[in-house]
């Protein structure tokens, strides 16, 4: 059972990366075109920075704690394994 959470909990972090990593390009991008006078987005990427990529952030923080403290106490309990 623990296997199966942490499995899942990973696939899910693994998605959460590439949304954080999505959502950087498409700042970074967007910045960018606005410089050079190009609408890409950037006030739709705005609109969606609380309710999209703030808990995006924070659950990628969350889980990368919460999967390193499980596999930390999992190591303590079974030092042979």
């Amino acid at each position: 059972m623990k296997n199966k959470l942490l499995d899942w909990l990973n696939l899910f972090l693994v998605a959460d990366v590439f949304l954080v990593l999505f959502s950087f390009a498409w700042l970074a991008i967007a910045v960018i075109a606005q410089a050079a006078k190009l609408n890409l987005g950037i006030e739709l990427w705005y609109k969606l920075w609380q309710p999209v990529f703030t808990p995006a952030i924070g659950i990628l923080i969350v889980g990368a704690l919460l999967s390193g403290i499980i596999s930390w106490v999992a190591k303590r309990l079974n030092p042979g394994s």
